[in-house]
């Protein structure tokens, strides 16, 4: 159990705590709970919810609704995600309640006559949406572990859509930049959406505060049935989509178990296929376990080498083997064991680059894109990592008529033709085919971290493949370079995935030698700037680490997006 210390103020991130480590910065240091995601409103509503005697899934579930109406760019009612918890006394578990293809849904449904993807057809419009699974994860979360009644989980959201929210010089940026898609997607326009917004604007949701009450009233059958699922359908009749009535209804969450792998003494608890986070980064810890990169240092040109080398190969694995495990055999175990990873890394070269095209899948023999992230700790110990999406900044750009929550664009995440890549430069083969019923795959990673069994880190991001990027050097930010959670959040990162054959950074990240170096050994070092999306930020993450003291510090990532921490 930890201890509970007379209250702190709240406070959002950016202030230092000089008793602690003088030398160094931090983020938000409490005593008992915090809560880390991508906006400060909603950081204060899940710290609310554990002050009135709600546990960390209580906080979650409330959060993430908050985050519906604070972040309508990735917080989400209309997309879905992951979840990873672990209990004081060492349980833990995993929720699947991510996006799945409507029964309509086929393998070459975005394929034209000559077997050629068409343009936009899986990200744009309702087409592009598989069926939501938000509504029933939080239900289903609730329902095993919450502690405070529903109806109190979901008010607050409510009150934030009906009465307003105030913008932030970025949210009205990313509405005012929405703006043409939102006309152009939307055969009903949503009128409260247009307008050259500004930042201390106030935006009223009202149709997703209606919405939201139906949920508070009816769980489930607020969202899967009746008037909100009416609306759904209606806006698939209106775009060519193909969710029904049928589809709503009949989703369903899936609990499992987490994927456990372990790092130079830590345990890493992750999430299992249909996510691909926890196997890649389990992959890229152990693919670097063997060498000195505490000696090389951070963002190092040896440094950044050897992560090229492992994520080329773990990319490479991901998209041949990894899928949804209820259509699938995964060879989990053997693509994460030992002995697999050393023969992978067999041909790493520590001072040349091995081109992509010289890298396949390895064989892993039975031997017997936008999203949003929180991190939560209670006061009793329980830690709940948990990441959704609606894929693309807005998802479909679609908002759902008459219930006011965005669509998600998750089809895009399957392989609409083996070898071609998604929106996310990601390729992948048959094991993500389209098929009715079926989960696509995910690169969401949301993590624990434990230590000789105590919980020492939660952590996890958004930002399609580069999620797992994120997470892995976060980890490598804290374990092997010793940086406070502040610190490892904030560092410049980098990144690369097997095709395209190039490293990504942030502005900044590798100095010139560095990156000489780099070019030197063979690799194509590029701004992220040169990426299709043009987002020059890899990842937002938001983490939460136990000090020694056994307090907690809380890393938001507030120079790349919003995001706050908060506790007491």
């Amino acid at each position: 159990m930890m201890k509970r210390f007379s209250l702190l103020s709240l406070v959002i991130i950016g202030v230092a705590c000089q008793s602690e480590q003088p030398k160094r910065y931090q983020g938000l240091v409490a005593d008992s709970a915090m809560v880390v995601c991508a906006h400060p409103v909603a950081s204060r509503i899940g710290i609310d919810i554990m002050r009135k005697g709600g546990n960390a899934i209580d906080a979650a579930v409330a959060v993430q609704f908050a985050l519906t109406v604070a972040f309508p760019e990735a917080g989400n009612i209309g997309g879905g995600g992951f979840m990873v918890m672990r209990q004081a006394d060492g349980k833990t578990a995993a929720l699947d309640f991510r996006e799945k293809a409507p029964s309509g849904g086929s393998r070459d449904m975005y394929l034209d006559s000559a077997g050629n993807v068409i343009d936009k057809l899986s990200t744009k419009g309702p087409l592009a949406s598989g069926v939501p699974g938000s509504v029933e994860g939080m239900v289903e979360m609730h329902a095993k572990y919450g502690r405070l009644p529903w109806k109190d989980l979901v008010q607050p959201a409510i009150d934030l859509a009906l009465n307003g929210m105030v913008l932030t010089a970025r949210e009205a940026e990313n509405l005012n930049h929405a703006q043409a898609k939102i006309i152009q997607y939307n055969p009903v326009t949503p009128q409260y959406l247009i307008g050259s917004w500004k930042a201390g604007d106030t935006l009223k949701w009202i149709e997703l505060g209606h919405t939201l009450e139906r949920i508070r009233d009816e769980g489930r059958k607020g969202f899967y049935e009746g008037k909100t699922a009416d609306d759904i359908v209606a806006q698939m009749k209106r775009g060519n989509g193909i969710i029904t009535h049928d589809d709503l209804k009949n989703y369903r969450a899936q609990w499992t178990e987490p994927i456990r792998g372990r790092y130079k003494g830590y345990e890493i608890i992750s999430m299992p296929p249909p996510s691909s986070g926890g196997i890649t980064v389990i992959q890229l810890l152990k693919s670097i376990e063997p060498y000195p990169v505490q000696d090389w240092g951070l963002n190092n040109a040896k440094t950044i080498h050897l992560f090229t080398e492992a994520e080329r190969r773990s990319f490479a694995d991901r998209a041949v083997h990894l899928g949804d495990p209820r259509f699938y055999l995964i060879p989990t175990a053997e693509l994460t064991s030992e002995t697999y990873i050393k023969t992978r890394m067999s041909t790493y070269d520590p001072d040349k680059a091995t081109p992509s095209t010289q890298v396949r899948e390895g064989n892993p023999v039975n031997e017997h894109t936008e999203t949003t992230h929180i991190s939560i700790v209670d006061e009793d110990g329980m830690a709940v990592s948990v990441t959704t999406t609606l894929n693309d900044w807005f998802g479909n750009y679609v908002v759902v008529a008459g219930s006011g929550f965005f669509l998600n664009n998750e089809m895009d995440d399957f392989s609409m033709k083996p070898g071609v890549p998604n929106s996310y430069g990601v390729t992948g083969g048959l094991k993500n085919e389209i098929q009715p019923g079926k989960t696509m795959l995910s690169s969401m990673t949301p993590t624990i971290v434990t230590k000789n069994d105590s919980l020492f880190m939660v952590v996890g991001s958004p930002g399609g493949p580069r999620i797992m990027t994120a997470v892995f050097q976060t980890i490598v930010n804290v374990i092997d370079f010793n940086l406070g959670m502040q610190e490892a959040v904030d560092a410049k990162r980098v990144h690369s995935q097997w095709f395209p054959d190039a490293i990504f950074e942030e502005y900044g990240a590798i100095s010139k030698k560095d990156s000489i170096e780099l070019v030197n050994m063979g690799h194509a070092v590029k701004s992220l700037n040169d990426l299709d999306k043009g987002l020059t930020f890899i990842g937002r993450v938001d983490g939460i680490l136990i000090l020694p003291n056994h307090k907690l510090e809380g890393g938001a990532d507030g120079k790349r997006g919003d995001d706050a921490a908060a506790g007491y």
